[in-house]
């Protein structure tokens, strides 16, 4: 291993890439540059969280920790008035693995946003608002990006999305073309001691295009990107991990929790009296007044750009509609569900309009797990859910999910108040799995290595002692010590700990008390602007 400051070490993060299909491609020899880090490294799947979603599992790799750990469950924070606030990157609780290994490079890491000050560069990554404010450090690499790399976008919005997927696959390829762009000016034009650069395309892609044969095409431009990362970190005799935040597979049903809520009589929707009661009978629902705004070019972007937040939640609440956050009358609901499948219990002693006592919360959460647990799909009598306890997964968080609910493959759990518990996907073709890929080359790293049983806690730590470099406290992952070449000095060295002071974000702070980072306020415009690029991106369901 190189001494000290000498070592540097690159993460090359690929959202959604899962360990099959490059497990496959590879022994195809259609991906010459993976298949070169099978022969000269160690690699294997890795096990993203549970749920296996972006804004859990990225702050997990970046900072070792559970979600409790690091506080983010999903892209929007719940509220005990039941709406949400955008999570931004100081309600994350780190340290980080720049604010670790430093001077460090950083761009397009998810949950990134406002860039907060570090020792090195940022380019924020998915969160991003169109209108780009605080979304660099310093805050001139802005213009610099504007001249080196003039079309370069943050990601593809789904919304946008009107044509062939070859055509969609086209699109992708032009945001893969500005990324690496920039990850060429970064190798070339900053000095660090850690690169982390994630490239979200697959995700985006696979989401609306699951075809073998259009996702190749794709897996093989990035191959390309990383044959130059490969070269740049081998002329230094560095460190390379390429990870993903979990997995991918094709989708063909939908599931409806909250529908399955609602049935066992756990959930109730608002009644359509008084003003949403003429709404609907007038046909007046959220669904239609988003097609009459989409045919007079009113998109999300100028709605948020001109109408405060508080006027479109007024509305949101008297217009009819299936939305998990308007449409459910919370005053007659014991559980619902919000984002990738966490599955809250009204507690009277967390939410308002609270239904459930303190006492009674082991009687209903085991009602609810029942009841989702004997969701079956009624064209194979197969039951389609998995229920665990949100206790178990984040025991030092009393905010967390009760319970989280993820959907076997071949479905996915979606939050609309749909009128049948599962349906027929339509616009989505694949949807998140549990394992994604870990791939490790360097000096001190075991050749032709295959491991198990990795998991997205374990980057970190495994990388920090890689770099003889100590692991912080906080850390819930374990060192890989497999990934170790035998006889290397991480191989034979006992970790060393570190006690970080200081390094944890305002999190879960309200907007009036948050630090002004970069140019951009985390105040409710802001969020507003967030919020509208999640809906872009098709995180938000309507």
């Amino acid at each position: 291993m190189s001494d000290g400051e000498d070592t540097s070490a690159f993460v090359l993060g690929l959202d959604g890439v899962p360990w099959n299909l490059i497990e496959r491609w590879v022994g195809e020899g259609e991906l010459p540059a993976f298949a070169r880090l099978f022969e000269s490294g160690t690699v294997g799947p890795l096990k993203s969280t549970t749920p296996a979603s972006t804004p859990l599992a990225w702050p997990s790799i970046a900072t070792g920790r559970r979600p409790d750990g690091h506080g983010s469950y999903w892209f929007r924070t719940l509220r005990p008035d039941y709406t949400h606030s955008v999570t931004m990157s100081h309600e994350i609780d780190g340290p980080y693995a720049w604010d670790l290994l430093t001077p460090a490079s950083v761009a397009n890491v998810p949950m990134t946003y406002p860039a907060q000050s570090l020792d090195g560069h940022m380019v924020t990554g998915m969160m991003t608002p169109h209108k780009r404010e605080g979304f660099t450090h310093p805050p001139e690499l802005a213009e610099t990006l504007a001249e080196r790399v003039p079309d370069y976008q943050i990601g593809l919005d789904w919304e946008s999305y009107d044509g062939d997927k070859r055509e969609f696959a086209a699109e992708i390829d032009d945001v893969v073309d500005g990324r690496e762009r920039l990850l060429e000016y970064l190798l070339a034009e900053t000095e660090f001691r850690l690169g982390f650069v994630v490239f979200t395309a697959p995700d985006r892609l696979q989401h609306l295009v699951w075809d073998e044969d259009v996702l190749l095409e794709h897996y093989q431009r990035l191959d390309e990107v990383l044959a130059t990362v490969q070269s740049y970190v081998d002329e230094r005799d560095g460190t390379l991990f390429v990870v993903s935040d979990h997995g991918f597979g094709p989708a063909e049903r939908i599931v409806s929790a909250n529908r399955a809520l609602e049935l066992e009589g756990l959930l109730a929707r608002r009644t359509d009296e008084g003003t949403r009661g003429v709404l609907g009978r007038l046909g007046v629902t959220k669904s239609t007044v988003r097609g009459w705004l989409d045919r007079v070019g009113i998109d999300d972007a100028t709605l948020v750009e001109s109408v405060p937040q508080g006027l479109v939640d007024m509305v949101a609440m008297q217009v009819p509609g299936t939305n998990a956050v308007y449409d459910i009358d919370y005053e007659d609901s014991l559980a619902f569900v919000r984002g990738a499948g966490s599955v809250y219990l009204n507690r009277t002693d967390r939410f308002e309009s609270g239904t459930v006592e303190p006492d009674e919360v082991p009687e209903y959460k085991s009602r609810v797990r029942a009841c989702l647990e004997s969701v079956t799909d009624p064209e194979t009598g197969e039951r389609v859910l998995e229920v665990f306890d949100g206790d178990e997964l984040f025991p030092t968080d009393d905010t967390s999910p009760d319970l989280i609910v993820e959907a076997d493959p071949g479905y996915l759990v979606q939050t609309p108040l749909a009128d049948e518990v599962v349906v027929d996907a339509q616009s989505t073709a694949a949807g998140h799995r549990p394992e994604g890929i870990f791939l490790a080359s360097g000096p001190d790293i075991a050749a032709g290595r295959q491991i198990d049983g990795a998991t997205v806690f374990d980057v970190l730590p495994t990388l920090l002692h890689a770099l003889g470099e100590p692991v912080p406290t906080t850390v819930d992952g374990e060192v890989l010590d497999s990934v170790f070449a035998d006889g290397s000095e991480p191989a034979v060295t006992e970790p060393t700990a570190r006690t970080c002071e200081g390094t944890d974000r305002e999190r879960r702070a309200p907007p009036s008390e948050r630090a002004e980072t970069n140019g951009a306020e985390a105040d409710d415009d802001t969020s507003d602007a967030v919020e509208e690029r999640l809906r872009g991106l098709g995180y938000i369901d309507d």
